[in-house]
């Protein structure tokens, strides 16, 4: 039997407690829960239905979508300090995520097999971060703790038997599932962990043209050759297969396939496993040059040294949560850090003689 997704609205009340602490620093709205969109129409369907009988909960299709208030550069806000560069065009952040929890229902693997009973397993916990136009935003933590999952959600991205809340804003707009769905590709793009999601029986630069046709497939082509000129691929690349390119290439053309769509945000999800440090740091640096030109990045890594070389902000991803998120520069000594986790990070790296950290 297929299992729902079971993406519901939060009461008034539950919203206010989970949006308190930023609404009351910040003056901003409350949050609201992240609806389904797609083929589980239905269960939005259902939760207006809901809405008519209680009036304690709201459907995203009709949640306002005001602007963020006006936030000043330097300022403190929203769980986080700022880099020098930190800007906000518009009065607000390019993304700000504020209280997302991601769960899922599964069979409770304790009990015996067939009277398993489904039990809620929560994955991201109150977690809230933001990047701004121009920077990049490195979230660190340890591989499998959930990071990937952050960026299905920023990417409207949902598994049937999930359950998302929280709020999500883009461009100073509040976002639901639906348009975080409409999002993906036009406004916001991925760039993914692995290049096996290259299609090995497609050539390079159908890929990144993508199934446009006539005059948009004209205009496509002439954007992918001028980005592969700018981030230094030749142009006979385009009638490659992907299993003749060098491991550095078929990373460039993963971050093609991204830019062709001119985003305001890339979501840079591990981009630099398997490479040597030489092609890692050129494959950040290549996002470092996307910020540079006003763009967001989103970097999710685990190589906190490798994060520290281009990003101009860090959120410290542990147990599911953010608990730092501070200027890069704040790295330079562990008294400007301030959590113990945060600091502990600091001690570990081999720069810094592996010194016995602080508990955490």
């Amino acid at each position: 039997m297929e299992v729902e997704r079971n993406v519901r609205e939060v009461s008034v009340a539950e919203k206010s407690r989970r949006a308190s602490e930023c609404a009351d620093a910040a003056g901003e709205p409350k949050g609201t829960a992240l609806a389904p969109a797609g083929k589980h129409a239905r269960a939005a369907r259902a939760s207006g239905a809901q809405a008519a009988a209680n009036p304690g909960v709201l459907p995203a299709a009709e949640a306002p979508r005001a602007a963020h208030r006006a936030h000043v550069d330097a300022e403190r806000h929203h769980h986080h300090t700022h880099a020098a560069g930190s800007h906000h065009p518009g009065g607000h952040h390019l993304l700000s995520v504020e209280h997302l929890s991601v769960s899922f229902t599964l069979y409770d693997p304790a009990a015996p097999f067939f009277s398993a009973p489904r039990v809620e397993s929560r994955v991201i916990n109150d977690l809230s971060l933001s990047v701004h136009a121009g920077e990049i935003l490195a979230v660190v933590g340890a591989s499998g703790s959930g990071k990937t999952l952050l960026a299905d959600a920023i990417l409207g991205l949902y598994e049937p038997n999930s359950r998302v809340t929280g709020t999500i804003w883009f461009d100073g707009a509040r976002q639901d599932a639906a348009g975080l769905q409409a999002l993906r590709g036009h406004g916001i793009s991925l760039v993914p962990q692995s290049v096996t999601n290259l299609d090995p029986l497609m050539r390079v630069g159908r890929q990144i043209v993508g199934n446009a046709r006539g005059e948009e497939r004209r205009r496509r082509t002439e954007r992918m050759r001028e980005l592969m000129a700018a981030y230094g691929l030749p142009p006979e690349i385009e009638r490659l297969y992907p299993h003749e390119l060098s491991g550095g290439m078929a990373r460039r053309v993963l971050l093609l396939c991204a830019l062709i769509d001119q985003p305001r945000l890339i979501v840079a999800d591990e981009p630099t496993p398997g490479l040597d440090l030489d092609l890692a740091v050129r494959a950040v640096s290549d996002l470092r040059r996307f910020a540079d030109e006003g763009g967001g990045v989103l970097l999710i890594t685990h190589d906190i040294e490798l994060a520290l070389r281009v990003a101009d902000r860090v959120a410290v991803f542990r147990d599911g949560a953010v608990v730092e998120e501070t200027a890069r520069e704040n790295f330079d000594a562990p008294e400007l850090l301030e959590h113990p986790f945060s600091r502990a990070l600091w001690h570990a790296m081999p720069e810094h003689d592996f010194d016995d950290a602080p508990a955490c």
